[in-house]
């Protein structure tokens, strides 16, 4: 899939994962052994039986990876700092099935960060999905509310799903564009 290798893993515990495309919860328990499709912003895809499977990051030690970094601030941030900040964190939230970042997507429609004191910022997300029936729809708004929350002085993070104007391939950058041969 687009450069990454099958990688074979075994969960080392029992797990809660997300079938993919579906976003329904469920458990794979001790023992059970797939293949990473897709390792990327931090979590993963894993192919078993048959069926696609994302792993949050945080639950990464399941099958012996390590979970992605805190984000961090140098001190003394700017608005600049922040707001850069926020963007990075914006690309390590990926589709689990297409392996390109929610920013380069054409995902993120508005990111607005509204300074509350010197040290707390909100950021209110306008983003869509590739299709309005997406079964991670929701998978993918928690990431991008998770992922953002986590940077330091941001005290709440609103995401806001829409679908006007509807999502198409040339809200894609260029590059995530050249990447799945979409032009």
């Amino acid at each position: 899939m687009f450069g990454n290798s099958y990688t074979p893993v075994k969960f080392e515990r029992d797990c809660e994962v997300v079938m993919v495309p579906e976003g329904a919860p469920v458990e794979l328990p001790a023992g059970t052994v797939g293949y990473i499709t897709q390792q990327m912003g931090g979590s993963f895809t894993i192919y078993v039986d048959g069926r696609l499977f994302r792993l949050a990051g945080d639950e990464a030690d399941a099958i012996g990876k390590e979970p992605p970094p805190a984000p961090k601030l140098p001190d003394g941030a700017t608005d600049e700092d922040v707001e850069a900040l926020v963007m990075s964190q914006l690309k390590t939230v990926y589709d689990p099935e297409i392996p390109i970042n929610v920013l380069d997507l054409g995902l993120i429609y508005e990111c607005e960060i509204e300074k509350v004191d010197d040290d707390k910022r909100r950021v209110s997300i306008d983003m869509t999905l590739t299709a309005p029936g997406c079964g991670m729809g929701d998978i993918l708004v928690a990431d991008v509310e998770d992922r953002v929350g986590r940077i330091p002085t941001i005290e709440k993070v609103d995401v806001r799903l829409v679908f006007d104007p509807p999502w198409n391939q040339h809200m894609m950058s260029e590059e995530a564009r050249l990447e799945t041969g979409m032009f």
